[in-house]
């Protein structure tokens, strides 16, 4: 979950990008501000990951965990 405009989302998505390529998985993004019910729940949180759809984790990428949970 991303706003545009952050730049801790622009540093979250640039990690979760390469952790993603390096493990040949498919990611996307999705903007909070284009869902009232999105901002809602992540609104004052972002980035904020998901795995699986459930949350991983919020405000930066731990590496290593999110490795871990990725493989």
């Amino acid at each position: 979950m991303t706003r545009q405009g952050c730049h801790a989302c622009e540093v979250a998505e640039a990690d979760v990008e390469r952790i993603c390529a390096d493990l040949g998985i498919g990611w996307d993004a999705a903007d909070v501000d284009s869902d009232p019910e999105l901002r809602a729940e992540y609104g004052d949180r972002v980035p904020v990951i998901l795995v699986d759809g459930a949350e991983h984790g919020y405000w930066k990428v731990e590496e290593a965990r999110l490795r871990a949970a990725l493989t």
